[in-house]
């Protein structure tokens, strides 16, 4: 099943098979140096360590955002609940008021968190890395917290989707 050489890479092929791969949708958010916040959504979020405890995400270089997110102190994260697939919309585009009407938390270390989430972590830059046409930022998790019960919103081959309930 692998591709023979002489087959050129096809960019949209990929995404379709990346697509494949469901994830949850977080909105990362942090203070400019301004003071205006700033987020964006992303399914590029992972975790990569428990001891330090350290998270990742990836941000396109093309992101307006990017130079915010460089420079700040302190990163928001979000993981979206079910009932929040308007907000992911919201923060997905590149311009807008995306703040504008969303009840916003502040977090102990100052990053704007989205009231209602499935859960929050609080971090701060440890790493940022080049991954190709994206930064890839790890963080180090000061604080988190998870709602009990929360449902989270999930993304599969371009779309929204729902966890299907297992009964035992």
């Amino acid at each position: 099943m692998s591709p023979r050489a002489a087959d050129p890479f096809d960019p949209h092929a990929f995404r379709r098979t990346l697509g494949a791969f469901a994830t949850g949708v977080a909105i990362v958010a942090a203070e400019a140096a301004d003071g205006t916040p700033v987020g964006m959504t992303m399914s590029s979020f992972n975790s990569v360590s428990l001891d330090p405890p350290l998270v990742l995400f990836s941000v396109a270089r093309s992101a307006l955002s990017l130079p915010a997110l460089k420079t700040a102190r302190a990163f928001g994260i979000s993981v979206l609940a079910q009932d929040q697939q308007e907000l992911s919309n919201r923060f997905a585009r590149a311009m807008g008021e995306k703040w504008t009407g969303v009840e916003r938390l502040t977090g102990a270390h100052g990053a704007p968190l989205i009231a209602g989430a499935a859960a929050h972590l609080e971090c701060v830059p440890h790493a940022i890395h080049d991954g190709g046409d994206h930064e890839i930022f790890i963080a180090r998790v000061l604080a988190h917290r998870a709602e009990e019960g929360a449902h989270p919103l999930i993304f599969h081959a371009g779309r929204y989707r729902s966890l299907a309930a297992h009964a035992h």
